[in-house]
């Protein structure tokens, strides 16, 4: 499709788009066709997927967990998922909200007091209904959600932003192959690789809105009985999701999804501390310092427990089917969080992506799992049992009876609901409209538009002739090979840091010798000061980079051309830079660069008059640039002679870098383009 109007022009990978949009209309068609023998077929995959690979499963999980913690706390932990010179282009609070509504917000809703009833009414081992079975539940509940499930998460999210925003690959799945497979990620393998990713995260969305617009239904039945609970409720849910879906991913990532994650933390705060105020709040506080002691203590055995011995269905009804289901959505919640981590280093966002969403978990599980456990256990409200094992869905309604302000609480949880449900639906849009355009962030708005319609459609169909549960089953089993791919990804990464560390080696081996020049005399000593204390205007820097850093870039060039190297010098008018690049096949290319930079003047600079904070005058420095971003040093001043001496001391240490690191594979980096084409709108600081 081309359009006169770039808002309309589509960013459509056609090889990737067209199997992916064919094989959903098959699978629906499908399973529509004969609900029960595709669920039949499905479950009897997901059995012996179970039964066969729980142990890969739990083998995986635990390999990704161990693996992003020992990266974050490596020396690789300071490292960027972007150039050196990036910085977080959201808060940590909007960047929590964003990733945590993406990730499994509408999980707790779900299970924060179902999935504790049950384990207490029906334990994997040891008698129902005691003590001990309140303890196994909540520690069971703490291991479901705790750390092993932003390990999955987690790693996807890290080596997607590494690739796409340090080496300027696609933000894709696909990337996280390049460092065994090179291009061919561009070819087929990189187009299955996408289409598996789009279609896990279509049939997650879809399958997950469907089955849970039950919660609504419920919630809304409760609250009003003459609303009954019933399929055709449910399909108007679902259109009203995706309604509000469609206004939310046409605004766009910044209007859209980060203020309805900011709605939703804020909504589901107020639940906790209301629950928390009017609950058993010191038994909830001692409970989630017992129960986290516990989960720490335990978490290895846990981690490896299958029950090899006792071959009860509890593992792959509960454990495996919560992970699988984890890396089933994996591509989706992992590339969306990629997506939103720009500019903070691997140790942040590990810390991010792991630590806070867990605390955030426990205490939201102590809060309404242990309340509902001391109503069962201290109150009598054991009949609280039996509602929650027949309907998962009515568990949170059915604890705010026994608490003050029933209808005004269920009712902003029947909001929460719908805004959890909006924001995965809109970001999932994001996602698979990014994949399908072979990881292009910047997207027409129809196209997104088209994903979220097409989540609902699906839904709702599948919801209409039964079909919705296979589909799930489906899509469990679907992680298995997913959970290959993303072993294969952590290796990758893991080869591309040990690269990285090459190259800083290389690049940090000694300070730059004619950065200041050398010598003690006076006139060199003089020059320093005069340029220390400096604050020079645009058009003298200006005039500096077009003349002096083109002219000593263009006769390196010349000088390297005559030795064999294939060295380009350029000067951009429009965006007032100079850069020189070597570009050798196989190779990573060389670049540097010296770029305008426009700072506010600081405070020594006024030594005789206040400060105007709205209008203080600015001053400009010809800053160096390279591969791995800006190096924070102002070359302006510099004569021929010391830039050129500049260039080769990089120069030099790049060619050291390819003397270490034999055999490295090129990277199709973004700051190749920033050169040739100007930087991107956030890439570029001033």
């Amino acid at each position: 499709m081309t359009a006169k109007n770039p808002a309309w022009k589509s960013t459509i990978l056609v090889p990737v788009f067209a199997p992916a949009v064919i094989v959903t209309l098959l699978l629906v068609i499908g399973t529509v066709s004969s609900p029960e023998l595709a669920g039949q077929v499905f479950s009897s995959t997901l059995a012996y997927i179970t039964k066969t690979f729980g142990w890969f499963y739990m083998l995986a999980v635990a390999i990704f967990l161990v693996f992003i913690v020992l990266i974050a706390f490596s020396k690789w932990g300071q490292i960027k998922l972007g150039p050196d010179h990036s910085e977080p282009q959201y808060s940590f609070p909007a960047w929590f909200a964003m990733l945590f509504s993406a990730g499994y917000g509408i999980a707790l809703l779900f299970f924060g007091v179902a999935e504790p009833v049950l384990h207490y009414a029906a334990p994997p081992a040891g008698a129902a209904e005691t003590v001990d079975s309140a303890k196994q539940a909540m520690q069971i509940a703490f291991f479901h959600w705790g750390f092993h499930i932003w390990a999955i998460y987690g790693l996807v999210g890290l080596v997607l932003a590494y690739f796409a925003f340090r080496h300027g690959l696609p933000l894709s799945i696909r990337s996280a192959l390049y460092p065994l497979i090179g291009d061919r990620i561009y070819g087929p393998i990189g187009h299955t690789v996408d289409v598996f990713a789009i279609l896990g995260t279509l049939f997650g969305i879809a399958t997950t809105l469907g089955l849970s617009v039950a919660q609504i239904n419920a919630g809304l039945n409760y609250l009003w009985p003459q609303i009954p609970v019933s399929t055709m409720v449910q399909i108007i849910a679902i259109a009203v999701i995706t309604g509000l879906a469609l206004i939310s991913v046409v605004a766009g990532l910044d209007k859209g999804v980060k203020n309805l994650s900011i709605l939703n933390m804020v909504l589901a705060v107020a639940l906790m501390v209301f629950v928390f105020l009017v609950g058993p709040s010191i038994l909830i506080l001692e409970a989630f310092l017992q129960n986290t002691g516990s989960y720490l203590n335990n978490i290895i055995e846990r981690t490896f427990n299958l029950q090899a011995y006792t071959r009860s269905d509890w593992i792959g009804n509960w454990t495996l089917f919560i992970f699988g289901w984890t890396i089933a959505w994996a591509p989706f919640v992992g590339l969306f969080i990629a997506k939103i981590s720009r500019g903070r280093t691997i140790r942040q966002f590990v810390m991010g992506v792991m630590l806070v969403p867990t605390i955030f978990t426990f205490l939201w599980f102590s809060i309404f799992g242990d309340t509902a456990l001391h109503l069962i256990m201290n109150e009598g409200y054991t009949a609280l049992i039996n509602e929650v094992q027949n309907d998962t869905a009515i568990a949170l309604f059915k604890l705010y009876e026994r608490l003050p302000f029933t209808s005004i609480v269920s009712f902003i949880t029947v909001i929460l609901i719908i805004t959890f449900f909006v924001t995965s639906s809109d970001s999932g849009s994001l996602v698979i409209d990014s994949l399908a355009s072979g990881g292009t962030m910047a997207t027409p708005a129809w196209q997104r538009a088209f994903w979220a319609i097409l989540e609902g459609a699906v839904a709702s169909v599948l919801l209409l002739a039964g079909g919705l549960s296979a589909l799930q089953t489906m899509t469990i089993a679907s992680a298995l090979p997913f959970a290959i791919i993303m072993l294969v990804a952590a290796v990758g990464m893991w080869r591309a840091l040990v690269i990285e560390g090459h190259r800083n080696t290389s690049l940090l081996h000694h300070m730059q010798a004619g950065r200041h020049g050398s010598g003690s005399s006076s006139a060199l000593w003089k020059k320093r000061i005069t340029g220390i204390l400096n604050f020079p205007a645009r058009v003298e820097v200006a005039e500096f980079i077009s003349v002096t850093a083109t002219q000593s870039m263009e006769r390196l060039a010349r000088n390297l051309v005559e030795q064999g190297w294939p060295a380009e010098a350029r000067y951009d008018p429009e965006l007032v830079r100079a850069y020189i690049e070597v570009v050798k096949p196989d190779q990573t290319d060389f670049i540097y660069e010296v770029r305008l930079r426009e700072y506010a003047r600081p405070n020594y600079a006024f030594p005789a008059q206040d400060r105007n904070r709205d209008g203080d005058a600015q001053y400009y420095r010809a800053e160096v640039f390279l591969r791995r971003g800006g190096q924070t040093y102002d070359v302006y001043g510099y004569e021929e002679h010391e830039l050129i001496g500049d260039i080769l001391d990089h120069f030099e240490k790049y060619l050291h870098f390819l003397h270490i690191s034999p055999g490295v594979l090129p990277w199709n980096m973004a700051e190749h383009d920033e050169m040739l084409h100007g930087p991107r709108p956030d890439a570029n600081p001033s």
